[in-house]
């Protein structure tokens, strides 16, 4: 598998990892991802590693890390960075769970409207709107 994942165009490199040319071309300006040469006359190849690296990037989005972060991080992959990347992560999950506390306070919330509404039977104002207006 890995000798299919090496000389790849553009096109066949981002169809490998998941993703199209335009986030490739992305990555590349924000530094996520290293352009390579681009021999005279031909085309820019890409390999296994570039592939690993843009999955990488885009797994590390999906657990709620920016791009900034996920620059950070791919600078402590030497193998010796382990505790700032795992500091790294405690921030984050810090986030997430301030991020979820607020969820809850909203779901609390709304849950509370929506049963004011179902509740106020013969007046003209929706409690709803009115809390929403009131804030």
């Amino acid at each position: 598998m890995q000798k299919e994942l090496e000389n790849l165009t553009i096109g066949a490199f981002a169809s490998a990892a998941g993703v199209n040319v335009e986030t490739i071309r992305f990555y590349q300006r924000k530094g996520l991802l290293p352009e390579p040469d681009k021999p005279y006359g031909s085309i820019r190849r890409y390999g296994a590693a570039d592939v690993t690296r843009v999955r990488f990037v885009k797994s590390a989005q999906r657990l709620g890390f920016s791009l900034e972060e996920v620059a950070e991080l791919l600078a402590l992959d030497d193998g010796t960075h382990c505790d700032e990347a795992r500091e790294q992560a405690e921030r984050k999950l810090a986030d997430v769970r301030t991020k979820l506390a607020d969820l809850h306070r909203i779901e609390a919330t709304l849950t509370t409207l929506i049963e004011q509404c179902c509740t106020a039977k013969g007046e003209v104002r929706c409690p709803l709107i009115e809390s929403l207006q009131q804030t």
